[in-house]
C-alpha cells in the first residue's frame, strides 16, 4: 500500500513531537521497598489498643491519673517515643509543646494544650522539616463531654498509632534533612495542636517542606456500603491561603490553581504509593478537607505551608463523634472493631516512604521561574542549591503536563545546572515544574514556578 507525500510528512512530525517530549523517568530506591515492608499491623493494632484503654482523650479530660484522660495518653506517648530514641542511640528530641487556651467555644476555661513533639535531625541539612501527625485527642456526640468513654480508636488513635510505627522504622537510618513525628492535641477542640505547632515552627525559623496529617486511617468499611482496603485520599488546597494580590494577578496570566505546593506534594505521595505500596491506589482530592470540614493540616496551611491530610476513602459516620450505643439495630461508637490493622499499616507505610524520600532528597528548588512567551522554546530558572547542600545534589529534573492532565507526564534530567530551555516545547501548552535530585537519585517534589507553587525558601 503507498502512503502519499502528505501523511508521510505528517506521521514525521508527530514523531519527532513524541520523541521531543519523553515519558516520566524515575530511579527505584531499594531502601524505600525496605521500609515499606518493615512496617507492622501488629505493633500498630498494640498502639490503638493502648490509647483507646485510657478511656477518654478528651483535650479536657483528667490530666493527673496515669491510667484514665488526656495525661496518661500524652505521657505514655511521650515515653513510647522516648523507647524509640534510645534504640537508636538517642537520634530523637522529645518533648511536650504546649499553650493555655481560654474562653474559646470549646474550651471557655483555661486548660493546657499539650502535644509530644519526635525531631529526628538530619545530618546536612538540620533547619529543614517534614512532618507526620496525628491527633491525640478524642470525642463522642457532645463535644463538651469529657468525662464518659470516647475510645477514639480510628479518629484518631489509628493516626497517632501510625506516627510511632513511622517513628519505629525511620530512626533506624540517618537523613539528610530532619523528620518530625507529632502527636498533636485539641484537634476535636479547635486544631489548637496544629496551630501551636505551626505558629511555633514559624517563630523558630523552621524551613517546613511537608506536613502529612493522618486522620483516620483505620477504617475500611464506609457508610455508602462500600468495603475498600486499596485506596486512600490525599486533601490538598489549591491557591495558597497567604496568597497576595500581586501574586493572584500573576497567577491569573501564568497559572498555578492546581499547582500549590500542597498538590505537587500530594502528587508527590500518590507516585510514592505507586511505587512502594502493593496493592494501594490514593486519590488526589482537590480540596483543603473533607467538604465543609477541617483538620490539624489546616493551621500549617494558613501560614504557607505545604501540607495535606491521608486518610480513608469511605468514611463511616456512625463510627465517629457518636456516644457508644446500640440503637435500633445500629452499632454506634468509634471502637477496635472498626479498624482494621492491615489498613493503617498500609497507610503509614506509605508516610514513611514518602517522608524518607523528601529526606534524603534535597530541598525543593528555590526561586522558580519559567519564561517563553510567543516563542517555539520554554526556559525554567531557580537558585542552585545552598551551601549546605552542594555536595548532596546530583542535579535537577525538569517536569511538564498537559494543562488538563492531573499528574506529571514528561520528564528530562538537565544536570546540576540552574537554567534549561526545552526546545520546541510551547509555553502555552503545558504546566511545568523543576526537582530536586539527590546523587543517589532521590527526587524532591516538583516545583510550579513562581509564588503560585514555591515551597519556601
Amino acid at each position: 500500500m503507498k502512503i502519499s507525500p502528505l501523511l508521510s510528512a505528517l506521521s514525521a512530525v508527530l514523531i519527532i513531537n513524541v520523541s521531543t517530549a519523553g515519558q516520566v523517568e524515575y530511579q527505584d530506591q531499594a531502601r524505600l521497598h525496605a521500609i515499606s515492608a518493615a512496617v507492622q499491623a501488629e505493633r500498630i493494632r498494640a498502639d490503638i489498643e493502648t490509647l483507646v484503654g485510657f478511656g477518654t482523650r478528651h483535650t479536657l479530660s483528667d490530666t493527673e491519673s496515669d491510667t484514665r484522660g488526656i495525661g496518661a495518653a500524652r505521657r505514655w506517648i511521650k515515653a513510647e517515643f522516648e523507647k524509640i530514641s534510645a534504640d537508636c542511640g538517642g537520634c530523637l528530641e522529645v518533648y511536650y509543646q504546649s499553650r493555655v487556651i481560654s474562653a474559646t467555644p470549646r474550651i471557655p476555661d483555661p486548660v493546657d494544650v499539650v502535644s509530644v513533639i519526635a525531631v529526628q535531625k538530619g545530618s546536612v541539612d538540620p533547619s529543614r522539616y517534614v512532618i507526620m501527625s496525628g491527633d491525640i485527642d478524642s470525642r463522642i456526640s457532645d463535644v463538651m463531654n469529657f468525662t464518659d468513654d470516647a475510645p477514639g480508636a480510628n479518629d484518631n488513635a489509628s493516626g497517632v498509632a501510625g506516627t510511632l510505627e513511622a517513628a519505629r522504622v525511620l530512626s533506624q537510618y540517618q537523613f539528610a534533612g530532619s523528620i518530625v513525628y507529632a502527636a498533636l492535641a485539641g484537634e476535636e477542640q479547635g486544631l489548637f495542636g496544629g496551630q501551636i505547632m505551626a505558629e511555633t515552627a514559624q517563630q523558630d525559623g523552621w524551613r517546613i517542606k511537608a506536613v502529612l496529617n493522618n486522620d483516620m486511617i483505620g477504617n475500611i468499611e464506609g457508610m455508602n456500603g462500600v468495603i475498600d482496603n486499596t485506596s486512600a485520599r490525599i486533601f490538598a488546597e489549591g491557591t495558597r491561603m497567604k496568597e497576595t494580590e500581586q501574586q493572584a494577578r500573576q497567577r491569573r496570566f501564568m497559572g498555578g490553581e492546581v499547582d500549590s505546593p500542597s498538590r505537587n506534594l500530594a502528587r508527590f505521595i500518590d507516585w510514592m504509593a505507586d511505587r512502594y505500596i502493593p496493592n494501594l491506589d490514593t486519590k488526589v482530592i482537590y480540596r483543603l478537607d473533607r467538604f465543609a470540614r477541617g483538620g490539624h493540616h489546616r493551621p500549617f496551611n494558613d501560614l504557607g505551608f505545604p501540607a495535606v491530610r491521608i486518610m480513608e476513602t469511605n468514611e463511616h459516620y456512625d463510627r465517629q463523634h457518636q456516644d457508644i450505643r446500640f440503637e435500633d439495630g445500629i452499632h454506634y461508637g468509634d471502637t477496635l472493631d472498626g479498624v482494621d490493622f492491615d489498613y493503617a499499616a498500609k497507610l503509614t507505610a506509605l508516610n514513611a516512604v514518602s517522608l524518607a524520600a523528601m529526606a534524603w532528597a534535597p530541598s525543593p528548588p528555590a526561586a522558580v521561574s519559567i519564561s517563553g512567551a510567543v516563542t517555539a522554546n520554554t526556559t525554567l530558572k531557580w537558585a542552585p542549591a545552598s551551601a549546605t547542600e552542594q555536595a548532596l545534589i546530583g542535579g535537577y529534573r525538569v517536569y511538564w503536563r498537559d494543562t488538563d492532565a492531573p499528574n506529571w507526564q514528561y520528564s528530562r534530567w538537565v544536570g546540576n545546572v540552574s537554567e534549561y530551555t526545552l526546545e520546541n516545547i510551547v509555553i502555552d501548552n503545558y504546566f511545568f515544574g523543576v526537582a530536586s535530585v539527590s546523587n543517589d537519585g532521590f527526587e524532591s517534589p516538583v516545583v510550579f514556578p513562581g509564588p503560585a507553587g514555591a515551597f519556601g525558601e
